[in-house]
């Protein structure tokens, strides 16, 4: 019997197996579906990452996928996955970028010993202070500034998942995201020098 089904999802046409996943929610449907197209995934998640980044992407893009084809309307399956693999990777890479430079950041701004640690006086800046500051400092912003730095950076939203959320324009979202990471990053050079 199992073998019976297995060939009728194999012939099935993609917007079917969508319409029936959507109605059901049955994750061997969209198993199946993904399976189709597994192979394009890999391949873009390839053109950012290493090979293992690349397995786990794919593997994260299939548990993104089981929420998200439930709230879009979806005309053209390998199209949509295509953009959707994209975009996974872009965000991973962006979340990897951000991080990256706030240790950087965070390193500059650390007095390190002459043995290559990190020197711990009770002046001296740490990364929980650091976190402390930008959390104060986040609390100082305009309402609109604070909402829109928070869901691009620390919620990890793109311009346009900003733009939906919040209900603002799209080039005032990358006007508040602009002007509010400038006054946090002044707001905490204020701190740290007092």
């Amino acid at each position: 019997m199992a073998f019976i089904k297995q060939n009728i999802m194999q012939d099935a046409a993609d917007a079917d197996l969508v319409r029936e996943y959507k109605a059901s929610g049955s994750l061997e449907l969209l198993a199946a579906l993904y399976q189709r197209y597994m192979n394009l995934v890999y391949g873009v998640c390839l053109q950012y990452f290493d090979e293992e980044g690349s397995k786990d992407a794919v593997m994260q893009i299939f548990e993104e996928l089981i929420d998200k084809l439930k709230r879009h309307e979806v005309q053209n399956f390998k199209s949509w996955l295509h953009v959707l693999s994209r975009n996974h990777c872009l965000m991973k890479l962006r979340s990897m970028k951000n991080k990256e430079s706030l240790q950087v950041t965070i390193e500059e701004n650390s007095p390190v010993m002459e043995n290559g640690e990190l020197a711990h006086h009770d002046h001296e800046v740490t990364l929980e202070d650091s976190l402390q500051s930008m959390e104060k400092c986040l609390e100082t912003l305009p309402e609109e500034q604070k909402r829109s730095v928070n869901l691009f950076y620390l919620e990890e939203k793109s311009y346009r998942e900003v733009a939906v959320i919040t209900g603002y324009e799209m080039n005032k979202v990358k006007s508040y995201i602009q002007n509010g990471k400038r006054n946090l990053k002044i707001c905490m050079e204020q701190q740290q020098h007092a």
